[in-house]
C-alpha cells in the first residue's frame, strides 16, 4: 500500500478539482499536495495526472484509482461515524464506593440530570478498584492517598478516616482507645477490612472482637453504626451530619492523610465524561473542608 497521506492528497485533488482547492481543503500548501501526488505516482510507477500547462487531468489509471479511493475513504468515514456515534450513546460509567455513592454522590445527582439530561449514567458502588479502559469504566472516585500510577488523579475532598459509633456503644468501651475499642463489636465494609488495617496503623496487631465482624455494604454499615451495632471506620466527610446531630461520636482519628480523588485515564475525554468531571469538581468545591489541588499523573 502507498502512504495513506498520499492517497488522501490524491482524493482531495480529485474531489476539489485543483491543487490549490485541495490544499485549502486539507489545510496544507499547494506544494505539499503536488509533492504527495508525485510520491504516489512514484510508489505506483504510474502516471495518475496529466499536466498540460496549468491544467491537470486524470489519466485512465488515475480515474480507476480515484474511484477505488473514493469508495475506500467513504467506507472509512462511515465506520468512523458508526463507532463515534456508538461511543456518544454509550452510558457514562463511574466507579465509586457504596458509602460515597449513597452519602455524597447520589443526593447531588439531581443537579447533574438537570444540567445534562441527555447523559445516561451508570454507577458501580463497589470498593474494588475497577480498571479504567476504553469502552469500560470512564472514571472513578477513589479514597486513598492518590498514588495510582498511570492515571490522571485530582483531589476532590479531604477525607481522613475516623472510627465512629453510637454514644451508647462507646459507653461500653473497656479502657482508652485504641485497645479499649478492640473488644467492642465492629462493622466492616464488604471486600474491605478497614477496621483491622486501621487498628494495625495504631499499633494494635489483632482485632479482638467478642463476636464475628459484621460485613455490610457501605451504606448499610452506616445504618448499623447509627443503630449501635458496632464501631465503623468511615471517612469524616460522609458522617459529619451524623456527628453534628449526635447520632455518632468520633472514637479515634487516623494518622495517615487520605482523601477522595477523581481518577480518569490520560488523554482526550468524550463529552459526557468532560461534563461529569466539571460537574463533580463544582459540587466538591462547595463542600465544607474543600482543599484545592492541581491534577497529577
Amino acid at each position: 500500500m502507498p502512504p495513506l497521506s498520499a492517497l488522501r492528497a490524491f482524493s482531495a485533488l480529485v474531489e476539489a478539482g485543483s491543487v490549490v482547492a485541495a490544499a485549502t481543503q486539507l489545510g496544507v500548501t499547494h506544494a505539499a499536495i503536488s509533492q504527495q501526488i508525485r510520491a504516489l505516482e512514484k510508489a505506483l510507477d504510474l502516471q495518475l495526472v496529466s499536466r498540460v500547462g496549468r491544467k491537470m487531468e486524470l489519466t485512465d489509471a488515475g480515474r480507476h484509482l480515484a474511484e477505488g479511493v473514493r469508495r475506500g475513504f467513504g467506507e472509512i468515514q462511515r465506520a468512523v461515524e458508526d463507532v463515534t456515534d456508538e461511543q456518544r450513546q454509550r452510558p457514562l460509567q463511574i466507579s465509586t464506593t457504596s458509602m460515597f455513592a449513597s452519602s455524597w454522590l447520589v443526593p447531588r445527582l439531581g443537579s447533574f440530570r438537570l444540567a445534562h439530561p441527555g447523559v445516561d449514567l451508570v454507577l458501580d458502588p463497589s470498593p474494588a478498584l475497577r480498571p479504567l479502559e476504553p469502552g469500560g469504566f470512564d472514571a472513578a472516585i477513589r479514597h486513598g492517598k492518590g498514588d495510582w500510577s498511570g492515571l490522571e488523579v485530582e483531589l476532590l475532598l479531604p477525607a481522613p478516616l475516623i472510627v465512629v459509633a453510637s454514644p451508647e456503644l462507646l459507653d461500653q468501651a473497656n479502657g482508652a482507645a485504641p485497645e479499649g475499642l478492640a473488644g467492642l463489636p465492629w462493622l466492616s465494609e464488604l471486600e474491605q477490612n478497614e477496621a483491622s488495617l486501621f487498628l494495625s496503623r495504631q499499633g494494635v496487631e489483632k482485632l479482638a472482637c467478642p463476636g464475628s465482624v459484621i460485613h455490610l455494604p457501605g451504606n448499610l454499615m452506616l445504618e448499623a453504626a447509627r443503630a449501635g451495632h458496632g464501631l465503623a471506620v468511615v471517612t469524616e466527610t460522609l458522617v459529619q451530619a451524623d456527628i453534628d446531630a449526635g447520632r455518632l461520636q468520633i472514637a479515634m482519628r487516623d494518622v495517615s492523610e487520605r482523601a477522595y480523588y477523581l481518577v480518569t485515564r490520560p488523554g482526550l475525554q468524550r463529552p459526557a465524561l468532560r461534563a461529569f468531571c466539571k460537574w463533580v469538581r463544582r459540587e466538591a468545591s462547595v463542600t465544607p473542608g474543600r482543599i484545592v489541588a492541581a491534577p497529577r499523573t
